[in-house]
């Protein structure tokens, strides 16, 4: 289990990421549209760098939903690789089943 405080923050930045979006999605469009004056891209640029660093997407990071551990983490389940063994081998995951030969 991780520990609670890594979980938390963790959300805090989902929160902030999707808060902060639509206006970090505006600031973008307008430092790469080449047609508008230097001089509102750089604006534009200094507005984005004032934006919290937490809501920038890059600094998500995918965690288990069970357990919040932060590797070997498998995107489409959503949980961690020992998870996923712990809920196959109770018949807990559709279609899986444990392997033996």
């Amino acid at each position: 289990m991780a520990k609670k405080s890594m979980i938390e923050r963790e959300k805090k930045r989902e929160r902030l990421v999707a808060q902060y979006a639509p206006k970090r999605a505006a600031l973008k469009a307008i430092i790469e549209d080449k047609e508008k004056p230097v001089e509102e891209r750089f604006k534009a640029s200094l507005e984005l760098a004032k934006l919290p660093r937490n809501s920038s997407p890059t600094r998500l990071h995918n965690r288990c939903q069970l357990t919040g551990r932060p590797h070997a983490y498998y995107r489409k389940l959503k949980i961690s690789r020992i998870m996923l063994r712990e809920l196959g081998s109770n018949g807990e995951i559709p279609g899986m089943v444990k392997s033996s030969w």
